[in-house]
């Protein structure tokens, strides 16, 4: 009687763990769809409300310059990029996963990126570095409610060699 208890446990926690992963992996799979691919593309055709779209009312950016808890970054995005467009310049963003913990109303992704930026004379200057982003699903839309990142880690900038630990997401 206890082995066939122990057995029917077994089975329900197996159980659970899959459906689980599978929530999991279907929420992951959503927020790539709604918010990771609108966030390269935006940064990719230069699209400050496009990229603006995948944030929340009321999010917090958090760069090595400060804290903004205020959305000027919203129209710092929509000016920096009139202003590469202007420029003749041209960005593509590429960047993957180093961890993601999800579940059915919280993901926390962290990650690496690479941003290069050619000018209308052809000149590419590569930028590197860290994301911690943490995105919500609110009213049933995955929304950034919280943006981190950083070009170097522990006082030593982040490098074309760190990106290269594995290979970029195309979405």
């Amino acid at each position: 009687m206890m082995i066939r208890i122990a057995l029917c446990v077994l089975a329900l926690v197996t159980a659970t763990s899959s459906f689980a992963d599978a929530s999991v992996s279907a929420a992951q799979e959503e927020i790539d769809r709604t918010v990771w691919k609108v966030f390269q593309q935006a940064f990719e055709q230069m699209d400050g409300a496009a990229l603006n779209s995948v944030y929340a009312d009321n999010a917090l950016r958090v760069t090595p310059a400060g804290i903004d808890t205020d959305n000027q970054f919203r129209k710092s995005n929509e000016t920096r990029f009139a202003a590469n467009i202007a420029n003749g310049d041209s960005i593509a963003l590429d960047f993957w996963f180093d961890s993601r913990q999800t579940n059915r109303t919280t993901s926390y992704d962290v990650g690496f990126y690479r941003m290069r930026m050619t000018s209308a004379a052809g000149s590419s200057t590569d930028f590197y570095g860290q994301f911690h982003i943490v995105l919500r699903n609110i009213a049933g839309r995955w929304k950034i409610v919280q943006d981190w990142d950083t070009a170097s880690i522990g006082g030593l900038p982040i490098t074309a060699a760190d990106f290269k630990r594995q290979t970029p997401i195309r979405f």
